[in-house]
């Protein structure tokens, strides 16, 4: 016996979302039919928002409203001119923010290179980064803060050997951060030890 066509396209798509199996897709479905009207309708209008009202900042990577473009950041004159922190994500840009002991620019560059995905230099903000170096003389220091995975070592060496002629100082976030730990999952005061302990590569 099959499920209506209704409820088999949600668990399908529940299933698309990383780390959802079939088994926990099911279960929200079942708990979004379960859901008041107001609830599922407030739901699927955020769903929408974050796709319509949403887009990358044109400086930095970082999302952003589509009326706040360059993102708040970007346009905060008081913040350290001089840094630019390079991580993979948004997610990762907002734990280094959360520290509240950083207080310079983010670069996010929406991805890491992997060859096995088939993912390379033009599939992610490096080139952004690179144009961006070139235009502000005033940066003084590129902090890369990676995942310690095998893609985002080879991420960070990468960015290292584009920048260094430059003379600009490329340092790497401290080995405060485990193995195959992940920025955004790491608490604030590794974060912040890591930061702290960055080291030049």
């Amino acid at each position: 016996m099959q499920y209506p066509e209704a409820i088999s396209k949600l668990i399908e798509s529940y299933s698309k979302l990383p780390g959802i199996g079939r088994k926990s897709a099911t279960r929200l479905a079942f708990y979004t039919l379960g859901m008041s009207d107001d609830d599922v309708k407030n739901f699927a209008r955020s769903l929408s928002a974050s796709k319509s009202d949403l887009t990358f900042c044109r400086i930095c990577g970082f999302i952003t409203s589509k009326d706040d473009d360059p993102c708040v950041i970007c346009s905060d004159e008081s913040r350290d001119q001089s840094k630019i922190f390079v991580v993979e994500n948004s997610q990762d840009e907002m734990a280094i923010e959360n520290t509240h002991d950083y207080h310079g620019l983010y670069h996010v560059l929406n991805g890491v290179l992997s060859p096995m995905e088939g993912r390379g230099p033009e599939d992610i903000n490096i080139t952004s980064l690179i144009t961006r170096l070139s235009d502000h003389s005033e940066v003084k220091e590129v902090i890369i803060g990676l995942d310690a995975s095998t893609e985002g070592e080879a991420t960070t060496l990468y960015l290292a050997r584009l920048i260094r002629p430059s003379g600009i100082k490329v340092t790497r976030l401290a080995r405060g951060l485990s193995v195959g730990t992940n920025v955004d999952y790491a608490d604030q005061l590794t974060l912040t030890q890591a930061v702290n302990g960055r080291t030049e590569i």
